[in-house]
């Protein structure tokens, strides 16, 4: 038994004598005393799991509650009423009214006065949800898109200022907007203060950095880890290790600047840790947790979703009930269909990307079949009570077939030859493709590849496929309608095509992903109420899912029951809302390229009358539903 473990009682008031006192009688110290009673015991039990094999785990512990203590007595009076309303109300992320909003601060509005500018535009389109891309300090030329962090407390100057960061949180908080941003924990720049002190081997007020990251003299260590490590970025580096200057080898899981923190480390919680509550008191209400599966090493595994990432997310999260508990957590894990919903609860990652329906919608409309994308709604859609999915079209990232092997398998497809089918498709490499995609990571050894592109080019708009808009439409209603928060990449809602111009960027010529991050669109955007623009079709067409879905209480919550017809080409389900009660929302939607009826027998389960909730009109089902090619169907329906 741990230290830690054996003395819990001892220990708890160890902490509470070593924070500093909370004044006696005052409203939100008495806040805080109950939220730390509440949480506490949950964050000792994870530290002693995590840590309590070291003798310096009870002095972290301590002085992490310390943090805590001291942030909640800094926080801003409108986020403490903040903390208040959603601890009392249900989740906010669980109605059909929410619609986020992802972009690049400078491709997008230039700075962050750009996009505070941009808020009535926000307003008009409905967001309830805005993702800032990373905004913090980087290096220059080639930070990872950002993903390198050089600082947590500083935005990149270009951008703007934290003072300016956490004004327009407050200004798109009195919108109705929760501000969103990255929260890149696996790793920093090379150029953050702990790296350069890591590596010089500093220790700065009592705290020895060298152990922040894992640094070893020569490839005896780093050979072993990577007998079961994957390589992630080959084209930067083999291997999960890159070599210093002085001949030693640091982890790098992705690109060779970006260095992997050491969490076995207990004074890298307590320094993250600091840094959440920091960004907690700036306004921010999401973060975004990068690459969450890679967060723990342990040597003769794949170092990749282990039991102790879990414990840290719960114990950053226990941390965060006490000082901000209206601050939550969106988990972005590419892994197997099986390992990302693990990271979903209300004790790790309140929300979660959705990387399976994303790719499997683009599968179902490259092959015009939608057996795997019903397959995998009917079978793993479901989430624990109170989180959610973010549902995406498509992400400032590249697309993987993510699909578990297994699944496909029972629907006769080969999971290898089926991934390199869809990444030629989706490179123009088959006849008749209509997407224009770009490879990124392309590995000829492997055969492993990913896809980049918009969501525009991908479905056929900048090839003049005549179904190329109503792929993009189709695609977001899709979104829109498995429940959650529908996510929207900013500049798609116009039909945004691919940016070749990054080839002619140094900083962003060896990655392709950059096609697909261009910049703000502004003719598109001045055209998007023309009815006769791709811009106006596009705009026009998803206004109106935006609208209807608002409308709709059937399409809040995140229940999703299953619907069958005879029809490969058809995706199908019901959507009973928050509660059982009836009538519910059917979603019928062709990924096909011809038309195609869903007769009357299929729908007998239902009273005759219906509401087409997308076209405004009642329809009887004794006449079957029509679906044109690559059309899509809301139906308020009663069962019987």
């Amino acid at each position: 038994m741990t230290r830690l473990a054996r003395s819990v009682l001892v220990d708890a008031d160890v902490v509470r004598s070593r924070i500093a006192p909370l004044a006696p009688g005052a409203e939100h110290d008495a806040i805080f005393a109950a939220r730390f009673a509440d949480h506490f015991p949950t964050l000792h039990r994870l530290f002693g799991e995590l840590y309590g094999a070291r003798d310096d785990a009870l002095e972290a512990l301590t002085a992490v509650v310390g943090l805590a203590a001291d942030s909640w007595r800094e926080r801003p009076a409108d986020l403490r009423e903040l903390d208040a309303r959603r601890e009392a109300e249900p989740p906010f992320y669980l109605d059909a009214s929410m619609l986020g909003g992802v972009c690049y601060v400078d491709r997008y509005a230039g700075d962050l006065e750009g996009v505070r500018r941009q808020i009535p535009y926000f307003t008009e389109l409905g967001l309830t949800y805005l993702h800032l891309m990373p905004l913090f300090a980087s290096p220059e030329g080639n930070s990872d898109g950002g993903y390198a962090v050089s600082s947590y407390r500083d935005v990149d100057p270009a951008l703007g200022s934290m003072a300016e960061l956490a004004s327009l949180a407050r200004e798109l908080r009195a919108a109705g907007i929760s501000l969103v941003v990255d929260f890149i924990f696996n790793h920093t720049s090379d150029e953050h203060v702990w790296a350069r002190r890591a590596v010089a081997g500093e220790v700065v007020d009592g705290v020895d950095h060298s152990d922040f990251y894992l640094i070893y003299p020569d490839r005896t260590m780093p050979d072993a880890y990577e007998r079961t490590t994957r390589e992630i970025f080959p084209d930067d580096h083999p291997g999960s290790f890159v070599q210093l200057p002085d001949g030693r080898w640091i982890w790098a899981t992705f690109y060779h600047f970006q260095w992997d923190l050491n969490y076995a480390n207990p004074a890298v919680f307590r320094a993250m840790a600091g840094e959440m509550l920091f960004l907690a008191n700036q306004g921010v209400e999401l973060l975004r947790m990068d690459a969450v599966a890679f967060i723990w090493k342990e040597l003769g595994t794949t170092c990749e979703s282990l039991p102790q990432a879990h414990l840290l997310l719960q114990a950053f999260n226990a941390v965060l009930r006490m000082a901000a508990p209206s601050l939550l957590f969106k988990s972005e894990a590419i892994v197997h269909p099986d390992e990302v919903v693990t990271y979903v609860s209300q004790a790790e990652c309140q929300i979660s990307y959705n990387p399976l329906q994303m790719a499997l919608t683009w599968e179902a409309l490259a092959t015009r079949d939608a057996s795997l994308l019903n397959q995998a709604l009917e079978r793993r859609h479901a989430l624990p009570e109170g989180t959610a999915w973010v549902n995406y079209v498509r992400s400032h990232d590249d697309i993987g077939w993510t699909f578990a092997d297994e699944d496909a398998a029972e629907l006769g497809i080969d999971g290898y030859a089926h991934r390199r089918h869809l990444n030629d498709f989706f490179v123009d490499r088959v006849p008749g493709s209509f997407a224009r995609g770009v490879p990124f990571q392309d590995n000829p050894r492997t055969g492993d590849c990913r896809i980049a592109g918009t969501t525009a080019s991908l479905a056929g708009v900048e090839a003049g496929d005549p179904l190329g808009v109503d792929r993009v439409l189709l695609a977001h209603a899709l979104a829109l309608s498995t429940g959650g928060i529908p996510l929207i990449y900013l500049g798609d809602e116009v039909g945004q095509l691919n940016d070749y111009s990054y080839r002619e960027r140094p900083a962003e010529a060896g990655d392709s992903r950059w096609v697909n991050r261009p910049f703000r669109p502004s003719a598109a955007y001045d055209a998007r109420t023309d009815p006769r623009a791709t811009a106006g079709r596009v705009f026009a067409g998803l206004r109106r899912l935006i609208e209807v879905r608002k409308a709709t209480p059937e399409l809040g919550g995140g229940t999703l029951l299953p619907f069958r017809t005879p029809h490969r080409s058809v995706v199908a389900f019901q959507r009973p809302g928050w509660i059982a009660e009836l009538p519910r929302v059917l979603v019928l939607a062709n990924v096909g390229d011809t038309a195609v009826r869903v007769e009357a027998l299929t729908l007998s389960g239902f009273d005759a009358a219906a509401r087409d909730l997308l076209a405004g009109r009642s329809v009887d089902l004794r006449d079957g539903v029509a679906l044109p090619p690559a059309s899509v169907r809301w139906l308020r329906v009663t069962p019987r």
